[in-house]
């Protein structure tokens, strides 16, 4: 995006400021005694013509792949922690998407959700999590040089498989467990195999969706 509007052959009366997000057609003669008005992706003269110009109310790359990874997670039946993964290459495509939930072939209404107990009625011997779906979705050459967005920090297992693919970098939404021996492990394995991680940031766009 354009930060100056006089980049272009263009003549603006001295006493009207283009705000400086906005970048104005080319080849346009704003006549002296008319008025430019800006209103996102139309710049109207006043008595005149309007000309459409770029939309500047997009969102970011990183909004757009957090914002698959969170749709994806809508998917899972987990009745406590849906999550929701989504990896894309160097130039920015979608690769793969994944979400927590039980291995195909395994009823979600068969198969134990509960938390507390012994390990073989509880969630944690089934469960296939998002970031390992994902991996395992992947049909592709390869998935070396990516990233994943993903909307809770990874465990140790999925960690393995995040290095061995050779994803690059990872962007979590929550880090909600991050005192657990399984995330401290994670976070030990990445460092020494030199994938960065971090946190997203930008929570301040809203958008709703009727599906």
């Amino acid at each position: 995006m354009h930060n100056k509007a006089f980049l272009y052959n263009i003549t603006v009366p001295q006493n009207i400021t283009v705000p400086q997000n906005i970048t104005v057609p080319q080849n346009i003669n704003v006549p002296q005694n008319k008025t430019v008005l800006f209103n996102k992706s139309v710049l109207s003269i006043n008595g005149g013509e309007n000309f459409s110009m770029k939309n500047t109310d997009y969102i970011s790359w990183d909004q757009y792949f957090m914002g698959i990874a969170l749709l994806s997670a809508k998917r899972s039946k987990d009745p406590n922690t849906c999550v929701g993964a989504c990896i894309v290459s160097e130039d920015n495509r979608i690769l793969t998407v994944g979400y927590n939930g039980m291995p195909s072939g395994c009823s979600d209404d068969e198969f134990p959700w509960e938390r507390d107990g012994d390990m073989y009625n509880t969630k944690y011997a089934y469960v296939c999590h998002a970031e390992m779906n994902a991996i395992l979705n992947y049909n592709g050459t390869g998935l070396k040089g990516s990233r994943l967005y993903v909307t809770l920090f990874p465990c140790n297992e999925c960690t393995k498989a995040i290095i061995q693919k050779g994803i690059r970098e990872i962007i979590y939404l929550s880090d909600k467990y991050s005192d657990t021996p399984g995330v401290m492990a994670a976070r030990r394995m990445l460092k020494s195999a030199g994938i960065s991680t971090r946190k997203y940031e930008n929570m301040d766009y809203k958008i709703e969706l009727t599906l």
